[in-house]
């Protein structure tokens, strides 16, 4: 087994670092309290390669491996939360499936300016709409439907909690087709904003990842090209659940680098901070804090790089992603309050940073399936 990581990755990951200190740090505080999306980050990122990180260089990618976007994304989530879902959710929910899935017309089409980012000098991201107001966790209850017109679906519905949702200009949509086939009668849909019928309502008010947009889209009547599905007929739930697998490895390194960034703040506190004559790092108590977030971080580390070792070679990575999303979101989650502790009434305040990543924490235990399904997954694996 190898720990080390070659030549190109520390090349990713030293860029990524770079480019999180400086330019997310610069007013990442105020982009979290006014919820201002990074526009100018995710364009900057896009030049850089990282939107489309794992796409083929023949569609516009950088061709690069899982390792490398896992880096990429715990770099850029040390510091800014809602910028690395941004590029989590264009790459793993996105780029990768109509890669993988998509012909050769649609990768030209939407793959191709997804994967750079941009077209005609313009920002062109995607998003994914699974969740609805009936549907989150229970994803085989699609309300949304995709009425076959012959040459065309009729698309109505509503979805929500959708990231990227009013900044994305493709929509990849699980709609039903034929509810007496349950879950085989869904399919995924490739729709762009623009189309008439397709309305983005306002963006919520969350808890955490304040700058990245997060919308309920809605569907009057929308008429979407049959040659705008993705795979066979009814494959729209298998492509979902495929997708997804690979999208928890971008969550859990988001967690992790979350994790990973409120330790390092609260490591270098310690050692400033003094309390009864000497700095509160020499104390025992805040020494076994540290002590535990460190290895905790480390343990998720292992997990996040063993599913994307798995999915760079072929191997099924279900268990390990699901293993890699839990552990490493509780860990972002215990870390982060731990991290806000140590900093006393000073990490009670934005200034500290801590109290932010806390809030970024939370999302993790419940975006790309929650703690309870990965719990799910990870027990029908070892139970079969």
């Amino acid at each position: 087994m190898e720990f080390q990581l070659n030549e190109e990755h520390l090349m990713i990951q030293k860029a990524a670092r770079d480019f999180a200190i400086n330019e997310c740090l610069p007013g990442v505080i105020e982009r979290d309290e006014h919820q201002k999306f990074p526009r100018e980050q995710i364009l900057k990122l896009a030049d850089l390669g990282f939107m489309g990180i794992m796409v083929s260089p023949d569609y516009g990618g950088s061709g690069m491996d899982t390792v490398s976007y896992v880096l990429a994304v715990e770099e850029l989530s040390k510091i800014d939360a809602s910028t690395s879902v941004c590029v989590s959710v264009n790459n793993s929910l996105v780029c990768w499936g109509i890669e993988a899935y998509g012909t050769e017309e649609q990768k030209k089409k939407y793959l191709t300016p997804l994967a750079q980012g941009k077209k005609d000098g313009e920002l062109w991201i995607g998003a994914f709409l699974l969740s609805e107001p009936e549907a989150g966790s229970d994803a085989t209850s699609q309300r949304t439907t995709a009425e076959d017109k012959g040459d065309h679906y009729l698309l109505n519905g509503t979805k929500n909690w959708i990231t990227n949702g009013s900044t994305a200009s493709v929509y990849l949509v699980m709609a039903q087709t034929d509810a007496s086939k349950g879950s085989r009668g869904i399919n995924c849909l490739i729709v762009e904003k623009s189309w008439p019928g397709v309305t983005v309502a306002a963006k919520e008010n969350k808890l955490g990842i304040r700058g990245s947009d997060t919308n309920t889209i809605m569907f009057n009547d929308v008429k979407v090209p049959k040659e705008n599905r993705i795979g066979p007929d009814g494959f729209g739930f298998t492509y979902a659940m495929k997708t997804l697998a690979g999208g928890r490895i971008g969550i859990a390194s988001q967690a992790l680098g979350i994790a990973t960034g409120a330790y390092e703040l609260a490591l270098k506190y310690s050692k400033q901070r003094k309390a009864f004559g000497k700095e509160i790092a020499q104390h025992q108590a805040i020494q076994f804090k540290l002590a535990d977030m460190a290895t905790r971080i480390e343990a998720a580390r292992l997990l996040c790089m063993k599913a994307a070792w798995e999915k760079d070679n072929g191997l099924n990575y279900d268990l390990s992603s699901s293993m890699a999303k839990v552990y490493a979101s509780e860990t972002a989650m215990w870390v982060t309050v731990e991290a806000v502790q140590i900093h006393g009434g000073y990490g009670f305040v934005k200034e500290y940073h801590v109290e932010r990543l806390m809030r970024d924490a939370k999302i993790t235990q419940i975006y790309e399936g929650t703690s309870e399904v990965q719990r799910i997954v990870i027990s029908r694996s070892i139970l079969k």
